[in-house]
Order: C-alpha cells, then sequence, then structure tokens
C-alpha cells in the first residue's frame, strides 16, 4: 500500500514555512489549501477561556465552507482582546487574497504561548512564503506537520482509504498535540463537557450537515477520549475539509457508516499518537472501564483514572499499586461499587469483590515496564464502556512546563 500523508486525497495543496515566530528554527506558519471550495466541519475547545482564531473560527465555518486553514505555532494569540480579533481576521484575509477566495474562506489557528500579541510583520512574511510554496507531495504534508507543533517531539500522521461504490475515498490527517492536553472539543454552540490541534482532509464528496455530525463523533471517541494533563486548552480545533473530487457521493446508510468508521479510525490513530508523545512520557495507559451503570459513568471514571497524578506516577514507576486505581474509581462521583467490580492491569487479576486478588508483584512491575500498558476495570453494574488513552507522569512533564514560558 502507498505511503498516504495528508495531501494524498485528490484536490489538496500545502506550504509551510519558518517566519521567526518560535524561537526553534523550524516551520511555524502553514498554509493547508483545498483547489476548490470545500465543504467543511470544525469543533472547538469548550474552554470559555478562549482564543481570537476560536472566536473567527466558529464564526467562518458556521457556511460549512472553506478553502483553506492558516495557522502559525509559537503564539497562541490568546488573551489578547481586541487586536487578537484583529490579528486573526487578517491571517485569513491575507491568506485568501493570496489563494483567490474570501477570507471568511480560511479558517485561522494558532498554537503556543498565551497572552503574547501576535508579531503580525512574521506571520504575514510567513503566509506569503507558505502561499508561495504551495505542494501536493509528502515532503509538503510534513513542512505543514511540522508547522503546528510546539513541545511535540514528533509528527503525528495518520490516513484510512474506504471503499464507496466504485471508488477509494482517502481520509488524511496531522494533529498536534503533548501537553496542556484534556480536550473537550464541540460544535460551535453544542455545550459538551499545550492545545490539540487536528486538521483532517478527504476527497469524498459530503454534505456540511452529515459531516458536522461524523466530526464530532469520531472526535468524541478520539481527542475527547485522550488526556495527558487534564488541561483543556484555548484553542484546541479540529477541522476537516472534503474536497470532493473522488466523486464518490456519502449518501447511503452503509456509506455513511463506512466514511464514518474510516474518519474513526484515523481521528483514533491521531489521538493515541497525542498520548504516546505526552510531555515527558515514557509510556501509553489505556483505560478501559467496562459494564458502568451508565455511559457517563463509564466516562467519568475512566478520566478519574487516567488523570489521577498517583496513578499515572505509579504507572511511570512500575508499582503495582492498585489500590490508587480503585480509589480514583469511586471518587469519580458516579455509582461505583467496589464489590462488584474486577480490575486486571496487563491482563493480571489484581482485585475483585472487594478485595485484592493474589498476584505476584515483581511480575506485575515487570509487565508494566511496556510501552503500553492497559488497565481495565469490570464494575459489573451495567453495559457502558468507556475508553481514555493518557500517558505516565514523570519528571520529564515538570522540567518542560516549568521552563515553557521563560
Amino acid at each position: 500500500m502507498k505511503h498516504l500523508h495528508l495531501l494524498s486525497p485528490l484536490g489538496f495543496r500545502a506550504g509551510a514555512v519558518y517566519a521567526g515566530i518560535k524561537r526553534k528554527k523550524q516551520a511555524d506558519v502553514g498554509l493547508l489549501v483545498c483547489d476548490h471550495l470545500a465543504t467543511a466541519a470544525a469543533v472547538f475547545t469548550t474552554n470559555r477561556v478562549f482564543a481570537a482564531p476560536i472566536k473567527v473560527g466558529r464564526e467562518y465555518i458556521a457556511a460549512g465552507k472553506l478553502c483553506a486553514v492558516v495557522v502559525n505555532s509559537g503564539n497562541a494569540n490568546a488573551c489578547t482582546g481586541r487586536q487578537g480579533d484583529k490579528d486573526a481576521r487578517r491571517m485569513s484575509a491575507v491568506a485568501a487574497e493570496l489563494i483567490g477566495c474570501k477570507p471568511k474562506q480560511v479558517l485561522p489557528s494558532s498554537t503556543g504561548i498565551i497572552g503574547r500579541p501576535l508579531p503580525m510583520d512574521h506571520v504575514e512574511i510567513g503566509i506569503r512564503g507558505a502561499a508561495a510554496n504551495l505542494g501536493s507531495d509528502r515532503i509538503h504534508a510534513e513542512h505543514f506537520n511540522e508547522a503546528i507543533l510546539t513541545t511535540d517531539l514528533v509528527q503525528k500522521h495518520a490516513a484510512a482509504t474506504v471503499r464507496i461504490g466504485q471508488n477509494e475515498v482517502i481520509i488524511a490527517g496531522v494533529c498536534k498535540g503533548s501537553g496542556m492536553i484534556g480536550p473537550r472539543m464541540a460544535l460551535p454552540g453544542r455545550a459538551l463537557h499545550a492545545t490539540m490541534l487536528a486538521y483532517l482532509t478527504t476527497d469524498a464528496a459530503i454534505p456540511a450537515p452529515l459531516l458536522r455530525r461524523l466530526l464530532a463523533e469520531a472526535c468524541d471517541l478520539s481527542f475527547n477520549a485522550v488526556t495527558v494533563d487534564d488541561h483543556t486548552s484555548t484553542n484546541d480545533t479540529a477541522c476537516i475539509m472534503a474536497s470532493g473530487q473522488s466523486k464518490a457521493a456519502i449518501t447511503s446508510a452503509a456509506d455513511i457508516k463506512n466514511f464514518g468508521a474510516a474518519l474513526n479510525e484515523v481521528c483514533g490513530s491521531l489521538a493515541y499518537k497525542i498520548a504516546a508523545d505526552g510531555e515527558g512520557a515514557t509510556k501509553v495507559v489505556i483505560v478501559n472501564v467496562r459494564q458502568a451503570k451508565t455511559k457517563a459513568a463509564a466516562q467519568a471514571i475512566a478520566r478519574a483514572i487516567a488523570n489521577s497524578p498517583l496513578v499515572k506516577c505509579a504507572m511511570h514507576g512500575n508499582d503495582p499499586n492498585w489500590g490508587r486505581i480503585i480509589s480514583a474509581a469511586g471518587f469519580a462521583g458516579v455509582p461505583f461499587d467496589p464489590g462488584c467490580c474486577v480490575l486486571k492491569v496487563q491482563g493480571i487479576p489484581m482485585f475483585r469483590a472487594g478485595q485484592p486478588s493474589k498476584f505476584d508483584p515483581a511480575q506485575v512491575s515487570r509487565a508494566l515496564h511496556a510501552k503500553e500498558v492497559v488497565v481495565d476495570l469490570d464494575c459489573r453494574q451495567g453495559i457502558s464502556d468507556a475508553k481514555l488513552w493518557t500517558c505516565d507522569l514523570s519528571k520529564g512533564y515538570i522540567t518542560i512546563n516549568a521552563d515553557y514560558h521563560t
């Protein structure tokens, strides 16, 4: 199978340059362009403190059409007042002029330090440079991916194909996220319970209302189910553009189901990579909660376990401290009976029916010394399940965040 990337779906180009916004000399302004007006959808942070590009983006995406996304890293353009709003709109206007569309057809995004005005002289030079260097190959996709990174150590990309009638549809995406990760994203106007940015492309032909629904569902199962520190960013954004260039129309129930499954696969892969690249992380921790009383209970218990600093430290130290996991489930604020549940870590039973199981602590410690750890908690109180991805908590996380601003 050929190597798929962000620009593999028909009709997309990208460009990126270093404009001097970040101290590290790597691309920090990127432009993702669809050659034709694309159907589009986006979800944004539900944090009440939100950045200027979130305010502008909610307005611009309302029509369900985009020609491009323009993004900068190194500066979040958050808590920057009226000037921040003007700068976000200016980013879209400059990009629109260069690619030949309306400003409201370009979604602005930013990530980086909060509270500093955007250096618009650098940003505008960067947008012009990115527009002059558009291409549709893997190198251009990687350059755009680089332009959205902050404390990330690796680029994160994923893609999938799905057969729609006689045509093959490609869905591809890139994301960034390493710290300040506890996304709770939703469609504009819909209340759901370092920054996460994700940009997705597809060459399917799909109406905007359906694309909005499928993106929201995919994000709930992926980006909203990953946590590094449970800190919901001011700038979290996930956006998808559909060029329609494959001529494959998503209309039938079967096509919708198959397209949705492929979109879930791409978003899930990206979410996993965020957990794996968490600041200071040495391992991914997958928390599965099964047979909870309600869906909300399953999600609350999984999040309480995944976000517990004590659990995350135990994971880092390969410490088989099952008590931290059970107690975290107990303070989630939802129905939970330890007398019913069964806890397994790496497949090894550790707690059952209110008391510890017999296990070899040294064996469990060795099993925890892995790049991926699976925690399974069967509540045995209902039929609802939940899954969260997180990572361990190391000294590296503290070092990165103690020094991030200075």
